[in-house]
């Protein structure tokens, strides 16, 4: 039930799906492209200021579209409906991602694959640690968590990875895990395991292209940092 201030009531220029009809969805602000996805308010609220009151209770479009199932519930409007809504996008989005990054198209855009990682990985609420295996054109052909830790911590073992290359017949490893506590600084134990497995990895002529470190809001690349 919309409010006194209902969006049909607003200009044609100002409602958020007839700006999207003549302007395309990158001229849209986060709440108006959530408006544009609930089409109705919440609480008495048109849809755009509900959409606001709720990217501002959840951190902002990251942490409305990583945030558990559960807690979506606990959002002010948020019923079922809408939280299945949220779920779907983010799980059309890791696939899209997915099926680009195995074109091999993802790798001449290093930013598709930190938001593969981060959609992957950013809403784990512990210690996740991932490894994509590519062939010699760099197209993905595994998604594997292959260990899970406490908040804080995950053992890796190189071995494991080895095991994984040879049964894919991998030419190229690209590895990422997040940090639950938000910060995606790597640590030092992080720069050493990286040192241990791309030691590992070269004695089989396979290639450790990059590390990524997940964090909250950001993702820190080994390669960009110079370390690989």
């Amino acid at each position: 039930m919309e409010g006194k201030g209902a969006i049909k009531a607003w200009a044609p220029e100002e409602r958020p799906r007839e700006r999207l009809a003549a302007h395309g969805p990158a001229t849209l602000s986060d709440a108006e492209l959530l408006a544009v996805l609930f089409g109705t308010g919440s609480a008495g609220k048109d849809v755009l200021t509900w959409s606001r009151d709720v990217l501002q209770s959840s951190g902002g479009l990251a942490g409305l579209m990583t945030m558990e199932p559960q807690h979506l519930l606990d959002i002010p409007g948020i019923g079922l409906a809408r939280s299945m809504q949220i779920q779907a996008i983010l799980e059309l989005t890791r696939r899209y991602l997915a099926a680009t990054l195995r074109k091999g198209e993802g790798f001449t855009r290093p930013e598709m694959v930190r938001d593969y990682l981060a959609a992957q990985l950013r809403h784990q609420g512990r210690e996740v640690f991932v490894v994509l295996l590519l062939d010699s054109q760099h197209r993905l052909l595994h998604y594997c968590e292959l260990f899970y830790g406490t908040i804080n911590a995950a053992p890796v073992y190189p071995r494991e990875i080895i095991k994984l290359v040879m049964r894919y017949n991998a030419a190229a490893v690209i590895l990422a895990h997040n940090h639950p506590s938000g910060v995606a600084e790597p640590s030092d134990a992080d720069q050493r395991v990286t040192d241990r497995i791309g030691a590992a990895l070269r004695t089989i002529d396979v290639n450790l292209l990059d590390h990524f470190v997940i964090g909250a809001g950001e993702t820190v690349s080994f390669k960009e940092r110079g370390w690989l």
